[in-house]
């Protein structure tokens, strides 16, 4: 199985597992184990393991996210207005028909509206490690334009958070962090390559960006736009850190996170509990929305002659595709403990509305692309 499929496997078990944790005997040690204050911390503010995995670990995600953009911008699928065309359109329609979709459901409610951004984001790992477990059945150039569509999703969500999830800064750790994000800028203007200086860097931006207000995470995004990509001798300071912290993303990380955060304990809830404005909105922003908002641009986009559909995929390989984007886990479920902060009973409604429709969107994705796909040609005998 390749590393991309057996990520995506991952994330479904560490779900399930989740799952079953928060509604077994086990809950309450499964609570405890994330949620009770640590005996000690070197981080006053991360005084639980739930904090160091959400807070610190999930900047790791985010500056490895952020080194793929920026890779991609600079020197990939993103590098010429020719070729952000298509993707940049089905992000942005890919957001922001579901969180309309939302926006119609959850009601007018001010607290409920918080949740408008949760199924706007697509999960990469899960999305891409799904059509890993098709192998050769598809055409290279689609998953090539799932994976750049994933990219401009997660630059949108992280913008998303910083503009609607950030709470009041604190002016002195801000300054703090741009005198800090400016030593990092002159670095790589100066052609420092000592990769030791840039990490230190990074820490003390972190921790700066942790007490601002602003979510720790955008820093992880910020410090990764810093990072040199230029050839030196054949080595790229990007390359190799992208190259070393990808497993430990999709291995670690990423499973950490999800298993920390998918358990919802439907004791309080119910499955009845998916009808609720809050996570019904949010299933049918991620199955519908998604699928919907990006394959409606995909055809007028080619339709029109904006920008041409990826060659070699079928329009029926295009919709599975486009369904698959409805698989928002890690993003989604990060975005909902944002919104939601006062209120429990809504992060755990927004887990189920993220669960149900990933869990929807992977199945009918699969599905789809299963069939439309055309066996691989065997082999021609001499």
């Amino acid at each position: 199985m390749g590393g991309e499929a057996s990520a995506g496997v991952l994330l479904i078990v560490v779900a399930a597992l989740a799952l079953f944790a928060a509604n077994s005997t086990w809950a309450h040690g499964y609570h405890d184990l994330f949620h009770d204050q640590l005996a000690w911390t070197p981080v006053a503010k991360l005084d639980t393991f739930h904090l160091w995995i959400n807070d610190a670990l999930m900047a790791i995600f985010f500056f490895v996210v952020g080194l793929e953009i920026k890779r991609e911008i600079l020197d990939g699928e993103l590098s010429s207005p020719a070729k952000r065309r298509l993707p940049v359109l089905a992000a942005a329609a890919g957001m922001i028909v579901p969180a309309l979709i939302y926006l119609l459901t959850a009601g007018t409610g001010q607290t409920m509206q918080r949740g408008w951004a949760i199924p706007a984001a697509t999960d990469i790992a899960f999305a891409v490690g799904v059509l890993g477990l098709l192998g050769n059945r598809i055409p290279p150039s689609l998953r090539l334009f799932l994976l750049t569509v994933a990219i401009v999703d997660d630059l949108g969500a992280v913008i998303i958070i910083a503009l609607f999830y950030t709470a009041q800064i604190k002016l002195a750790w801000g300054v703090g962090a741009l005198v800090i994000l400016g030593a990092l800028i002159f670095a790589n203007r100066g052609g420092v390559r000592h990769v030791w200086i840039y990490l230190l860097l990074g820490i003390g931006l972190w921790y700066c960006v942790l007490y601002s207000g602003i979510h720790a995470t955008i820093a992880g995004v910020v410090f990764a736009f810093t990072i040199p990509l230029k050839l030196r001798g054949g080595d790229s300071m990007l390359l190799r850190l992208e190259h070393a912290l990808v497993p430990w993303n999709s291995y670690i990380i990423v499973p950490l996170f999800g298993f920390a955060n998918a358990g919802v304990a439907l004791a309080g809830i119910g499955l009845a509990g998916l009808l609720d404005p809050v996570p019904l909105g949010i299933a049918l922003g991620l199955f519908v929305g998604k699928q919907l908002g990006i394959f409606t641009a995909i055809v007028a986009s080619d339709r029109l002659g904006f920008a041409p559909r990826p060659a070699g995929a079928s329009w029926v390989q295009l919709w599975g595709m486009s369904v698959l984007c409805g698989i928002g886990f890690t993003m989604s479920l990060f975005i909902g403990a944002l919104a939601f902060p006062m209120h429990p009973v809504l992060i755990e409604e927004a887990k189920l509305g993220v669960l149900v429709g990933s869990l929807f969107s992977s199945l009918l994705g699969y599905a789809i692309l299963r069939l439309a796909a055309r066996p691989p040609a065997p082999p021609v005998e001499g």
